[in-house]
């Protein structure tokens, strides 16, 4: 199609779940040889839109044209077909296959009948070669790459079906700042071959940076379309969640001595972890900067009882501890959750309903002996809910239809109903919208007002600045920064997270 034709039209498209609106009599176009960005929180109806457009769901009434053709997907694969592709937040991956099968999963290169391992392996190199990820090796099995490396097979994985029109849902959030430019590479290339993309992203930075066009949309509505630059940040916002936006961080505390109540002694772990010493006082908030990939989600998960074979030493108000488990982490006097990095595979049992997830770890809080005290666990469901807002039809829904910003709050709701003292956040607000982001942050200064320690990885600096009373910057399995107050600047993190030692270059920074 032209510019002046849009390849994707959807007229009065609406969709509804169990009596919530989802979308509602919503027109939307995106055109060839640009790339569109949708906007809104989390539950504004953005994911319910693509899921249509690309075949996952059928809207309730209205049309959807294709290079001015209606069409009816009832699957993904028809959409496919029409040349539509998307690359979801929840990876579609098979973590026991090869990164080549994979690829390939659809429609594997086959010879005489069977599938082509070598031809597979080939097209693989290809593909990952297009997005300058070499060093992944075909061979290797999904379960065994870190997340920013799958969701870098999920791209790879979406052009080798030749897209037309390719969307991005939240595609870059977990990826390294590499292959974040790589992706931006690789939309503008694709944006000279005509070729559609519509983008969906929490990072104004990004939106700002790369898409032509920008689409709000707030309580299942269509709100604006507009060209990139005619509003301002604030503008968008504010379109985004329909009010005046508030005061993005809660106020810090002044600086006042703390209790210490969690002590980290040398902690070591294979090459990961070499000689963490940190400590934490009650009611503080600690945050772990760095480049992805330097310790910080193996300090959590040591502290959390997953790892084996760690040295060192742990106390928690000045008793020793060393969790075997996540189950002993949660009891007794240690009282430690962990909100894990990816809600959809570590957090959450999509399948089951909101309600069942909630009380996943806390069970032993609402049983009498061996029985479920039905009472106890519909107000622990009820309290969760309220506490951390969220916004659902009923608790019996499957967690798997809530918005992700609705089910983030699930898990971390679920880790408070445990009442733990220490709380291990793993970027806690990857992929959510502003709005469910103050929400969190808020949460996160109240639970530290009331005395609870708070260790926290944030993959966004600005995020690292506005939470925490001090920042520890991981380089190579190490602490090589401590800033605190002042100090705490992105320029301070920057040059600690690439170990820049000259502090002629970096006046002021602080070393551990």
């Amino acid at each position: 199609m032209t510019a002046d034709h849009p390849i994707v039209q959807l007229s009065g498209v609406s969709k509804h779940f169990s009596g919530t609106r989802a979308l509602e009599g919503v027109d939307f176009a995106c055109f060839g040889g640009a790339i569109h960005g949708i906007l809104g929180e989390n539950g504004a109806g953005k994911s319910t839109l693509i899921k249509i457009i690309s075949g996952v769901l059928q809207p309730d009434s209205g049309e959807m044209r294709v290079n001015d053709a209606p069409v009816s997907f009832s699957n993904p694969t028809q959409a496919v077909a029409s040349g539509i592709v998307c690359i979801f937040q929840e990876l579609s991956l098979v973590p026991d296959l090869s990164v080549a099968d994979n690829i390939s999963l659809s429609s594997p290169p086959r010879r005489f009948g069977l599938i082509d391992p070598r031809a597979q392996r080939r097209r693989a190199e290809k593909l990952l070669a297009r997005i300058k990820c070499e060093d992944i090796d075909p061979n290797a099995l999904v379960r065994e790459l870190s997340l920013s490396r799958r969701q870098m097979v999920e791209i790879a994985k979406a052009l080798g079906k030749d897209p037309k029109v390719l969307i991005l849902d939240e595609a870059t959030s977990a990826l390294t700042s590499r292959d974040v430019e790589t992706v931006y590479e690789l939309l503008a290339d694709l944006k000279a071959q005509n070729v559609a993309s519509l983008f969906i992203s929490h990072r104004m930075h990004e939106i700002e940076q790369l898409c032509d066009t920008l689409s709000v949309f707030r309580n299942g509505q269509h709100i604006q379309t507009f060209p990139k630059g005619t509003h301002s940040d604030g503008e968008i916002v504010r379109l985004m969640i329909g009010r005046e936006v508030d005061a993005q961080y809660p106020p810090r505390p002044a600086p006042a001595p703390r209790p210490e109540h969690l002590r980290i002694e040398d902690l070591a772990w294979e090459n990961q972890l070499n000689g963490i010493n940190l400590s934490i006082g009650k009611g503080e908030i600690v945050g772990l900067g760095g480049l992805d990939g330097q310790g910080q989600k193996e300090l959590l998960l040591g502290l959390f009882g997953v790892l084996r074979g760690m040295s060192g030493r742990v106390s928690i108000a000045g008793k020793p501890c060393r969790p075997k488990s996540p189950a002993e982490a949660k009891q007794g006097a240690l009282r430690i959750a962990l909100v894990p990095e990816d809600r959809k595979t570590e957090g959450l049992m999509l399948a089951m309903s909101i309600a069942d997830n909630l009380m996943a770890a806390s069970y032993d809080r609402v049983s009498d002996g061996p029985f479920i005290n039905a009472a106890k666990a519909k107000r622990a469901v009820e309290d969760g809910i309220a506490k951390l807002r969220i916004k659902l039809g009923s608790p019996e829904d499957p967690v798997a239809t809530l918005s992700g910003g609705n089910q983030q709050k699930v898990v971390i709701a679920k880790w408070l109903m445990t009442d733990p003292d220490v709380i291990l956040l793993n970027d806690p607000t990857r992929g959510i919208d502003v709005g469910t982001k103050q929400e969190i942050y808020r949460l996160m200064r109240d639970l530290a007002d009331q005395g609870k320690t708070i260790l926290l990885y944030s993959s966004d600096y600005a995020e690292l600045i506005g939470c925490c009373d001090r920042v520890m910057v991981m380089y190579d399995g190490e602490i090589v920064a401590s800033l605190s107050g002042d100090a705490i600047t992105e320029e301070a993190i920057v040059a600690a997270s690439l170990n820049v030692s000259d502090t002629q270059t970096m006046p002021g920074l602080p070393h551990a």
